[in-house]
């Protein structure tokens, strides 16, 4: 039996946006201890604002005023804070319905316990000691006794010091994957500087890399069969934006290859020619990374020196 393979895997970037007059406007206002919200044509106020009405699409710039202060409308217990997350002790999500606002606000309550939080609880903005035009300004919520009455009030939207026009927001996903069963045998077979795909039994097709069923019949594959090492090219992109934490010199190129005996094109780099003469049809093969960390993947293909494929061998896999 293959063991099959799991790693940590994290997804992480930074997400830079502009901010409309709305937003704008919003943001300064959290950094300055003031919640705005907008109102609609029907005389609603929506809280966070937006700069259209959700229900008729019709602009919206009438920013009001809206209290610290509201009501819980429904929650849940978080008994387990992630990383990043507002709290670091067991907390409950909260929409709140903030005094003057029709619609709620999502936030986190700073709780001690489940029996703690109760819809119709009245709760209050904690806000952050530092506060930058953020969100996270509104550190949370805490409970609030008193019950006070709060109408919206028009606002210009206006504050001292520089209006916030862009925020960056930073976006990570923590998971566990498992590539199962055929993805496992793939990848130990390149530990070997092998490739290897799955036959489907029923179009008789070789997928690489393998998944474990046939993506045209839907069927289960389960026969291995070793292709390459060389193949051809049978289109490719010439990349000339440097990635972060990427050691290779722009422009460079990245190809689909359609490896021989392979019914699917994988794609990796291509080096060892200048990237103005990679074209469709080159035939190449793997070079392997050097590293002992790496050295079960190919690093990048290069030219084999043979004649170029005829287009009639590839241009099914382009």
């Amino acid at each position: 039996m293959t063991e099959v393979l799991s790693a940590p895997l994290v997804v992480e970037f930074p997400f830079t946006r502009s901010l409309g007059p709305v937003q704008s406007a919003f943001l300064t206002g959290l950094r300055e201890r003031t919640v705005l919200g907008v109102r609609t044509a029907d005389g609603k106020v929506l809280v966070p604002p937006v700069e259209y009405d959700p229900a008729t699409a019709a602009e919206l710039r009438d920013l009001v005023e809206v209290a610290p202060t509201g009501t819980v409308t429904t929650w849940a217990w978080n008994p387990e804070p992630r990383r990043g997350q507002p709290l670091t002790t067991p907390f409950a999500w909260v929409l709140v319905r903030l005094d003057g606002a029709d619609t709620a606000l999502l936030q986190a309550l700073d709780a001690p316990a489940p029996d703690a939080v109760r819809t119709g609880m009245r709760v209050r903005v904690r806000w952050a000691a530092e506060r930058t035009g953020a969100i996270t300004d509104i550190a949370c919520f805490e409970p609030y006794d008193e019950v006070t009455e709060h109408q919206a009030t028009r606002h210009t939207g206006e504050f001292a010091g520089e209006a916030v026009t862009g925020i960056v927001a930073h976006a990570r996903l923590d998971y566990t994957y498992s590539p199962g069963r055929a993805q496992s045998q793939y990848i130990q077979a390149l530990s070997g500087r092998r490739t290897v795909g799955e036959r489907c039994p029923s179009c008789r097709k070789v997928y690489v890399p393998p998944r474990g069923a046939c993506p045209t019949c839907g069927v289960a594959t389960t026969e291995q069969v070793e292709v390459g090492p060389r193949g051809t090219v049978t289109t490719f992109c010439i990349v000339n934006i440097k990635a972060k934490n990427l050691d290779i010199e722009v422009p460079y190129v990245y190809a689909h290859i359609a490896l021989d005996g392979a019914d699917l094109a994988l794609h990796a780099r291509i080096a060892g020619i200048p990237y103005d003469q990679v074209r469709m049809g080159l035939r190449v093969e793997p070079v392997w990374a050097d590293s002992v960390a790496d050295s079960r993947y190919p690093d990048h293909y290069r030219p084999t020196g043979e004649p170029d494929a005829d287009y009639d061998t590839y241009k099914e896999l382009v």
